[in-house]
């Protein structure tokens, strides 16, 4: 009788178990679908996951294990390839978006998409910048502020400053024994930007900032938790010191103003958003300023950091293309005119196959895995529904790794560019539309002069190639890339 009652018992909590698991995995439904009607036999085919969590627990296991990918295939496996699935993710009803043409269409369509990145990104980087602005205001921002990094009289002025670090850093990190390859590359793309922004060249103060973008960063994709231990609260505070900074320059810079003290010969980017001014004659607010600079900071050196030490690792475990790569770089010097110094802005549109290498690393690092926007209305793409005020995913790592466009994805061959025009959302490093990355080419200028000079003089040597991957916030190598860097 005993044994019967345990049986009976057993199996009761199990029914109860299923039970409580099937209850909760409808909670999201009941929630977010029921108030849709009829457009809800229109959402496309997808999992909500428990209540409050949604899909989290199954995207977090997936992106801190070596295959982020088993999230979108698990969707894929139990729904089909249709492109679009619905999930419940940062918080909100959301819907990944997978294949480039859908991809494209979102990104293209400011009169149905606005931005809908999470809370937690958009507080940390700012409610002013262009993360979270709406479509007119981030087209007056923009065109306000993209000349001065992206134009062509400034790429050119900014070449000298950035050969010269490079050399020094390199210089610096060959004689310095083992170094973590990626933390230092990330203190040189941050120099970088804090003289074009700051004209700041201080040691101590680049340091101490870049250790505060650090956090910021790693709490930008977490969930939104401000309780202490978690990634979010920290960040939270780093951006609280970051702001007290930059409000300090602008203050600083508007006492010189009124003071009447002569403005420097070299005018930074603070300067420039200092004294813009929009059609109406409307100048930038210190808020807009400062969350400017806060997107402007973070992004400009967290993507240059990784796709340099990325193509630099791929390049030396790829010897025919490093050989390649080095070939163009010696040609460019030998054809210089006699007593040019440094390399000039022409000299770099002319690396050619250095730029299929850095586009391969792009496509192959795919460093923003994902961008969000959010519907202003209904839209209806495919036949199915997206429905307003819901989350719209799109999915750069299924663009860029889709075998049906790109053959072997997983495999690192720059030769694939060669004469290639991707097709449109294929190939989506910096995002596409209005809200392009406005900071792409100075980027990538960046790292073709590092990689300039590192082919010409420099061999890189790590110290655990097979080192396990961390995919949040960005794929890396979990020791930061441990490295020797010898001078030829």
């Amino acid at each position: 009788m005993e044994f019967i009652f345990v049986c009976q018992v057993t199996i009761f909590i199990m029914v109860f178990i299923w039970v409580l698991h099937l209850v909760l995995r409808r909670v999201n439904i009941w929630v977010y679908e029921s108030k849709l009607g009829e457009k809800r036999h229109s959402l496309p085919p997808g999992d909500f996951g428990l209540p409050f969590v949604g899909n989290m627990w199954s995207f977090l296991r997936a992106f801190k294990s070596s295959n982020p990918d088993s999230f979108l295939n698990s969707f894929v496996s139990r729904f089909g390839k249709t492109g679009l699935y619905k999930a419940f993710m940062f918080g909100s009803p959301s819907i990944i978006v997978t294949t480039p043409e859908m991809c494209r269409k979102v990104l293209n369509d400011d009169e149905h998409f606005k931005p809908g990145w999470p809370l937690s990104t958009t507080e940390l980087i700012g409610r002013k910048s262009f993360v979270a602005i709406p479509y007119e205001e981030h087209k007056r921002l923009r065109r306000l502020t993209s000349t001065p990094i992206n134009g062509h009289e400034a790429l050119s002025n900014y070449i000298e400053y950035i050969e010269d670090i490079s050399k020094t850093t390199l210089h610096k990190m060959s004689i310095m024994g083992e170094i973590e390859f990626l933390t230092q590359l990330r203190k040189l793309t941050f120099r970088i930007i804090m003289y074009i922004f700051l004209s700041s060249e201080s040691e101590p103060v680049m340091e101490a900032l870049e250790r505060e973008y650090t956090t910021l960063n790693h709490g930008v994709r977490a969930m939104a938790i401000n309780i202490p231990g978690f990634a979010y609260h920290k960040a939270l505070k780093a951006r609280k010191k970051l702001v007290a900074v930059f409000q300090s320059v602008i203050d600083e810079r508007r006492a010189l103003k009124r003071n009447g003290v002569a403005v420097k010969a070299k005018k930074d980017m603070m300067d420039a958003l200092l004294e813009v001014e929009d059609d109406n004659g409307r100048k930038l607010t210190d808020e807009e300023i400062i969350d400017l600079l806060v997107m402007y900071l973070n992004a400009g050196h967290e993507s240059s950091a990784h796709t340099i030490m990325w193509a630099t690792v791929l390049l030396q475990q790829h010897p025919e293309f490093l050989q390649k790569a080095k070939a163009e770089q010696e040609e460019i010097v030998k054809n210089r005119p006699v007593g040019q110094k440094g390399l000039t802005l022409k000299e770099t549109r002319k690396m050619t196959y250095l730029s299929e290498v850095i586009d391969e690393t792009l496509r192959w690092v795919t460093f923003s895995f994902v961008v969000f926007r959010e519907a202003i209305s209904d839209v209806n793409i495919n036949g199915y529904t997206i429905p307003k005020g819901w989350k719209v995913l799109t999915w750069f790592r299924t663009c860029h790794l889709d075998p049906e466009v790109w053959p072997e994805p997983m495999k690192f061959n720059p030769s694939r560019w060669k004469n290639l025009v991707p097709k449109a959302g294929t190939f989506l490093p910096f995002g596409a539309g209005s809200r392009l990355c406005p900071g792409n080419d100075l980027a990538k200028l960046e790292i073709s002069i590092f990689l300039h000079y590192f082919l010409l003089n420099y061999r890189l040597e790590r110290v655990n190639p097979e080192c396990t991957m961390q995919f949040l916030p960005h794929r890396r190598p979990k020791d930061n890339c441990l490295a020797t860097i010898t001078r030829i």
